[in-house]
């Protein structure tokens, strides 16, 4: 078995020669010396001294006695010492600069932030040393030279240099202590009691140890220089000039000289640190800051659903910190997404919109949108023309539109213009049947929206009857909702259905119910527009996956038409964080908003019988030519036709969709 450090310990032809020898200077008997025994190879190989303990015999021809051997041994280190006392001078000389090093060191260490490791101490890449023994070593350096130092008059004992006590320590399978039964002295290794110390070897050991100390001192200041001293840290690795001179000068040389050997070992090694550059540092709590607000808010959520309510508050709050509803669309985003998650976690102080969905404030911010928005604009003209065209071979001109959600009634001012537009023989005559959830039927909201549409009506020469009912789902027939034998129905779902709870939430289900109803009255055509977001039956995460994705790329589509410093923009914002915070933090009844993706609304509208009645190309080219005149060409927004439908977008992302049935 070969050493890692053979250099240092085995010469040529005498063994081991640069160890320093240990001697005990016993006033008591008669200043007899006694050397320290020890053999590296112990257990592996005899030990020549134990034989001659237990084998020792006078009988042996050409061997020598143990008393000769203990008298050569004497004369050897008299000789040793004589030489030592030489050198005292030099050697004191070097002892208070490795001194004055040392402290420098323990200075050094002494400031450094305590580390708490997961796994075992980090491994310094020079050699295979534990740093809580380096730690400790260096530690005791200072107390051990000054010991050295007030008693070296007294005292003739030289302990090992401190770099090679360490090395005893590092190495210590390979020279256990042994205890010396001649001398009845336990001693660490006797090879090293029977190596002469000289001059030459002397310094080369201390040159070792000095190298060794740079490159510690290296692996330390590069372990520190890891960016975690956080700025205004009140610890600091240096406190005043003179030991930053101190350490400047330990940093020699040599150290630049073993940086290019080592710096690749000592970066992974600090890649490898188990403690992060914030965590490491005991005084540091600050949280590392958010590089993606989409990805922390998924975080966020995340820990929600997993019951971890502490991760889910510190997300958020770092979230709240770059959060702004005047600033970016993804700083918008995320204030409203905080305030949902956080309605989410704690309700009480945090409620989530319920009832402010059915206020009027509400209602005027939805239509706002409706308004600015293209994606839903195009929507309602999607439908309306499709409406003209399902109704256009009618022989009496007469067209009877139920709406189950009218809103502000903004779809038929553009549907009248489009009626009064069209030749015909006979004046073009149209009648709407607005439902309302007020007893009895009166509704002043309705009724002033019936009003503004009669004073358009007669202005462009269409004649126009306007109905309130308040007839329950349940109810809804011809008789009730006064439908003429010579009138073409239509029925239009413009973001109705969404908010009707289905199957999952009640057994009433009340949206197949009224699609079943609707079937049951023949329309001649049924128009549906709504959001594409699988919003209903999806899961806490993927709800929140979902409305980040949707209302992230509405927030974006309203730059391209709305300033941001307009007021009338954080109002319609404000309605869309009302449907956010709903979506995402409530369930059962309280959960209003549940949309679904077209594949979904396909499925249910064929289950209640009805079939698609595609929209012709002649609908998609209008609406194209709208949108490249009302947004002068933006290419964010984009009109496809997919599965029948509409399709209406912003940067590749479906926003709404607009289709037909029969």
């Amino acid at each position: 078995m070969s050493s890692p450090f053979s250099g240092d310990f085995y010469g040529a032809a005498g063994g081991i020669n640069t160890g320093r020898s240990t001697m005990n200077n016993n006033t008591n008997s008669n200043n007899s010396l006694r050397p320290l025994y020890s053999s590296p190879l112990s257990g592996i190989l005899p030990d020549p001294v134990t034989q001659i303990v237990h084998h020792g015999r006078p009988s042996l021809m050409g061997k020598r006695s143990l008393a000769e051997f203990q008298q050569q041994q004497q004369l050897h280190f008299l000789q040793q010492q004589q030489q030592q006392n030489q050198q005292q001078q030099q050697q004191m000389m070097l002892l208070q600069q490795q001194q004055q090093q040392q402290q420098g060191l323990g200075f050094y260490m002494r400031n450094v932030k305590p580390r708490s490791y997961q796994q075992a101490s980090p491994i310094s890449p020079l050699s295979p040393v534990d740093f809580s023994v380096a730690a400790a070593a260096a530690s005791s350096i200072s107390s051990e030279f000054s010991s050295i130092s007030s008693n070296s008059n007294a005292s003739t004992r030289h302990p090992l240099p401190v770099m090679l006590q360490l090395r005893s320590q590092q190495h210590g399978f390979l020279t256990p202590p042994i205890h010396n039964y001649s001398t009845g002295v336990s001693s660490l290794n006797p090879v090293h009691n029977r190596a002469s110390m000289g001059v030459q070897q002397q310094l080369l050991s201390q040159e070792s140890d000095k190298k060794m100390m740079n490159c510690l001192q290296e692996l330390e200041k590069q372990l520190l220089d890891d960016n975690d001293v956080e700025e205004g840290d009140a610890v600091s690795v240096v406190t005043n000039n003179e030991w930053s001179e101190t350490i400047q000068n330990l940093i020699t040389p040599c150290q630049n000289q073993n940086q290019n050997q080592n710096q690749n070992q000592i970066q992974k090694l600090a890649s490898l640190s188990p403690s992060s550059s914030t965590s490491s540092c005991a005084s540091s709590t600050e949280s590392p800051p958010i590089s993606c607000p989409k990805q922390s808010i998924i975080e966020a959520a995340t820990a929600i659903s997993e019951g971890k309510t502490d991760v889910a508050v510190e997300i958020l709050t770092r979230l709240s910190q770059v959060a702004n509803v005047r600033g970016s669309p993804d700083q918008r985003l995320t204030a409203y997404m905080v305030t949902a998650l956080r309605s989410r976690v704690n309700p009480t102080d945090y409620p989530p919109p319920v009832l402010e969905l059915h206020s009027r404030e509400h209602t005027d911010t939805t239509q706002n949108l409706y308004e600015v928005s293209p994606c839903f604009k195009l929507g309602f003209m999607a439908a309306n023309l499709t409406i003209l065209e399902a109704v256009a071979d009618h022989p009496f001109n007469k067209l009877h539109v139920i709406d189950f959600d009218i809103g502000q009634g903004g779809q038929y001012f553009h549907l009248l213009y489009a009626l009064a537009a069209k030749k015909s023989d006979k004046p073009a005559v149209l009648k709407i049947t607005a439902f309302t959830e007020q007893a009895g039927g009166v509704d002043e909201r309705l009724n002033s929206i019936g009003v503004e549409l009669k004073v358009v009506a007669n202005r462009v020469g269409v004649c126009l009857f306007f109905n309130i009912t308040a007839c329950k789902i349940t109810e809804l027939n011809r008789e009730k909702l006064g439908i003429e034998p010579d009138e073409a129905l239509a029925v239009n779902f413009a973001f109705k259905l969404y908010r009707l709870p289905d199957e999952s939430v009640t057994t009433e289900n009340l949206r197949d119910e009224l699609l079943r109803r609707v079937k049951a009255l023949s329309p001649k055509v049924v128009t549906v527009v709504e959001q594409e977001m699988n919003g209903n039956t999806a899961p806490f995460l993927a709800r929140v996956n979902e409305v980040c994705g949707h209302y992230g790329a509405l927030f974006d589509s309203l730059d391209a038409t709305v300033s941001r410093d307009n007021s009338e923009r954080l109002r319609i914002e404000e309605g869309l964080s009302r449907k956010m915070g709903n979506s995402v933090a409530c369930e059962g009844r309280d959960r209003v908003e549940r949309c679904e993706v077209f594949g979904k609304w396909r499925a249910r509208l064929g289950m209640a019988g009805f079939g698609p009645r595609p929209m012709s190309q002649l609908v998609a080219n209008s609406l194209r030519a709208k949108l490249n005149s009302g947004t002068r060409g933006n290419p964010g927004f984009t009109v496809n036709e997919q599965n029948g439908g509409i399709c209406f977008g912003w940067m590749g992302r479906i926003l709404t969709v607009a289709s037909a049935w029969r």
